[in-house]
């Protein structure tokens, strides 16, 4: 395996870190108009991914920067070419972020409701778009012989584009509420099981039906089998869920997501853009990268942080293991944080 290809799947092994982390994450956010009957069970929602929804976005920004370092043309044609649904994903971002650290600021239920939709609008457009984003890269878009991109916001917005924008708002919500039926307790432990076995139904003929479209019209061995793998394992994880084994069905939702995408680059490799104007404009692994020089330090640098990023996330997540109570968050003080420390201690 030469250094472009290393480089392709460590920038590949990112954005499935990023998509099963962050993925519940927006699944969480989403989930508040349908779990959330009162104030309590709204923060109950929102302080199961209180200590670890900041930490799990950081790996988009490591993702972007690697991709920036690694493949530069690739950078520069992506951001510059989607650059609108990329604003607009970090602009949501954004607005989940600050709504997390300003809905506890006040007690009156009228503030906190605006923040509340501010998550839900927050952690949609970005499930929606990155689906919009990554089917359009693998299907391919028009690039001159410059390699830059010659569409519009509208060219993005094709079936199947939207079809892959849908995929992954669906998968997220699920893989969500799956989380939120993990870390709960009572009725809205049950009630989110029960949504996430209704949602997860759906899921399965929208991903299903994405996932072949994916395979017929850009055929790999890989792709192919990832892509069965990401099936059998949404099925499992509909099937844990209904017979009441959420740590199961969490990990079947988790392994979706990283074989969806998997099944995505592999069918993506070894292009990084294909065109649809001329093939002989397409970016690949060898006129998107740096030089081996640089690949060679970076290879280094991601062979010694790697690992320490991986334990770390772990060691997150094995400290706020347990279940977030109902009784935990009526204890706490009403004016606090929604992630306080004494809250943290339960999630």
């Amino acid at each position: 395996m030469d250094l472009n290809t290393l480089w392709f799947w460590i920038v590949a092994f990112l954005f499935v870190g990023y998509f099963v982390l962050d993925g519940f994450d927006f699944g969480v956010g989403m989930s508040l108009p349908f779990l959330g009957k009162d104030d309590v069970s709204r923060r109950q929602i929102i302080n199961t991914i209180g200590p670890v929804w900041d930490l799990n976005e950081t790996w988009v920004i490591v993702a972007g920067a690697c991709l920036f370092a690694s493949f530069p043309e690739w950078y520069a044609t992506l951001f510059s070419g989607f650059y609108l649904p990329l604003l607009l994903i970090l602009l949501a971002l954004i607005l989940r972020g600050v709504s997390f650290e300003y809905r506890h600021q006040r007690p009156d239920s009228a503030w906190r409701n605006r923040f509340d939709w501010m998550i839900i609008i927050g952690s949609a457009v970005p499930a929606l778009l990155w689906g919009v984003a990554f089917a359009n890269i693998v299907q391919g878009v028009p690039l001159d012989e410059n390699h830059h991109f010659t569409g519009t916001l509208f060219t993005l917005l094709n079936p199947y584009g939207l079809l892959g924008g849908l995929t992954t708002l669906l998968l997220f919500f699920v893989h969500g509420v799956t989380f939120v039926a993990l870390k709960t307790d009572g009725e809205l432990r049950e009630n989110a099981r029960k949504l996430a076995l209704k949602a997860g139904l759906v899921t399965v003929v929208v991903a299903a039906t994405f996932l072949v479209w994916t395979i017929v019209a850009n055929f790999s061995v890989a792709g192919l089998i990832f892509a069965a793998l990401a099936a059998v394992s949404l099925i499992g994880s509909v099937v844990a869920n209904w017979r009441g084994r959420e740590g199961w069905a969490f990990t079947g939702g988790a392994l979706t997501v990283a074989f969806a995408v998997i099944a995505l680059f592999a069918s993506l490799f070894p292009n990084v853009m294909p065109s649809t104007t001329d093939p002989a404009f397409s970016l690949n692994i060898y006129n998107a990268s740096s030089s081996d020089y640089t690949l060679g330090i970076m290879s280094w640098l991601a062979l010694i942080a790697l690992p320490l990023v991986l334990l770390y996330q772990g060691w997150t997540y094995w400290v706020f293991r347990k279940r977030v109570t109902r009784a935990s968050i009526e204890a706490a003080p009403h004016q606090a944080s929604d992630t306080t420390p004494d809250e943290k201690v339960t999630a």
